[in-house]
């Protein structure tokens, strides 16, 4: 079974840090799109950080950058989202995927995990 597996969510407070991962099972991931996403209460799910496996072309929502890095660990078949200087805007349910080349479409979805930052 092909799945996605987040963990690493947790309350910290506001200046703090948070390392999320993604855990990857059933196949490789090596060479595909990986993103992060983040649905706060109230508001649509957005991107927040998404690179090709091997770290290439890096995209960083402008409220994370500086922030947040996404990288991975082939030999773990995991993604990374490492969070430093966090905000209670920050705040939200954090969701790791895969790209779908064929489509184009973020079709593989992880369960996601809370992230809540207090001021």
């Amino acid at each position: 079974q092909v799945q996605l597996v987040e963990s690493g969510g947790g309350l910290v407070q506001a200046g703090g840090s948070l390392r999320l991962s993604c855990a990857a099972s059933g196949r490789t991931f090596v060479g595909y799109y990986m993103g992060w996403f983040r649905q706060a209460p109230g508001k649509e799910r957005a991107s927040v950080a998404t690179a090709r496996w091997d770290g290439g072309n890096p995209y960083y929502a402008d409220s994370v950058k500086g922030r947040f890095t996404i990288s991975s660990d082939n030999a773990k078949n995991t993604v990374f989202l490492q969070m430093n200087s966090l905000k209670p805007e920050d705040t939200a349910v954090y969701y790791c995927a895969a790209l779908n080349d064929a489509s184009g479409e973020y079709d593989l979805w992880g369960q996601g995990t809370q992230v809540t930052v207090s001021s």
